[in-house]
């Protein structure tokens, strides 16, 4: 019974390479088509994408049950709504129902807690960021974000007379 785990036939071992450099080949394809954010961890969405393409990849090159076609057709289903998603990002409606919006954990030295309790960030993780970022000090802090893909932006500058350009956060809820 084990050594069904570590067998396979010849047949099914040339089947998961071609499936593989075809899925790969078409993989890369419409990448180039869709364009470099289909990977990016600019939003949610993204991040959904880059998880659907890898399970779709996975499940037609590993699955018997799953034909070469029809993994090729669930991969251009997605890259086709990855576009479309891009396309209607352009109106606000749109922008505001598929993205998330970066939220300040900390504005200058004040630890803004009712925010971290929002993005369920503890404050153990965010010391743990600001070590990251190589803050000694908090007094260096100039603000702290929550970015729309879960990563946290720290803005920060060893010159106290360095002020935070507004532009910065301009689409940061407070």
């Amino acid at each position: 019974m084990m050594e069904e785990y570590f067998t396979t036939t010849t047949t099914t071992a040339i089947a998961i390479i071609l499936t593989a450099i075809c899925t790969y080949a078409v993989l890369i394809t419409f990448t180039r088509i869709a364009g470099k954010r289909s990977f990016s961890k600019m939003s949610s969405f993204d991040f959904a994408m880059t998880v659907a393409v890898g399970s779709l990849l996975a499940t037609t090159i590993l699955s018997s049950s799953v034909s070469l076609l029809e993994g090729v057709i669930g991969l251009a289903i997605v890259y086709l709504l990855q576009i479309s998603a891009a396309m209607l990002r352009r109106f606000k409606w749109f922008k505001e129902l598929i993205d998330n919006t970066p939220l300040l954990l900390m504005d200058g030295t004040e630890i803004l807690y009712e925010n971290l309790k929002k993005a369920r960030v503890a404050e153990g993780d965010l010391r743990s960021k600001l070590r990251e970022a190589n803050v000694i000090e908090l007094k260096e802090v100039r603000a702290v974000v929550f970015e729309t893909t879960g990563d946290i932006s720290v803005l920060h500058t060893d010159k106290v007379d360095d002020k935070l350009n507004d532009w910065l956060l301009k689409d940061v809820k407070r």
